[in-house]
């Protein structure tokens, strides 16, 4: 019986340490090819790996009347809080026109003339790899304009 039970020890310890060893392993290795391995750690139906809906640019196309709506809002509470802490109030018509106004003005033309300046930067730059080369130099102001041109669509 010393023997059986001594062999019956041995195999049990053999197929643990194989099994330890050798098949717990490849397993692993088997089902983290399979499931794309850390990639896909924590993932499933509500995990937050993938990216969520873009938010808007803030930047981006505004309907002006919601706007004209949300700064004369904003302005009627500022003259309310002013007139509950007994200071001048603000005309609330006059100051919504006259920030909407600046507005429509200064933004985009400050960045046309940016992107004007950038894209004539570049041309300027093109240039001179062309002079470089051998090549005719294009005409700045022109190229400028076609490339304004293609971005504008």
């Amino acid at each position: 019986m010393g023997a059986v039970l001594a062999t019956m020890v041995e195999t049990t310890a053999t197929a643990v340490l194989v099994f330890t060893g050798v098949v717990a392993p490849l397993l692993g290795f088997g089902l983290w090819k399979l499931t794309g391995g850390r990639d896909a750690y924590g993932g499933g139906a509500f995990a937050i790996l993938r990216d969520g809906p873009r938010r808007r640019d803030p930047r981006g196309e505004v309907d002006p009347a919601i706007q004209a709506a949300e700064v004369r809002q904003m302005l009627a509470a500022k003259a309310e809080r002013q007139k509950v802490r007994g200071e001048p109030v603000l005309d609330v018509e006059a100051e919504s026109a006259r920030l909407l106004a600046a507005a429509d003005e200064s933004p985009s033309a400050a960045r046309d003339e940016e992107l004007r300046v950038e894209v004539r930067q570049l041309v300027v730059a093109r240039n001179e790899r062309r002079r470089r080369a051998g090549l005719e130099p294009l005409d700045v102001e022109a190229e400028t304009e076609r490339q304004l041109a293609d971005l504008a669509g």
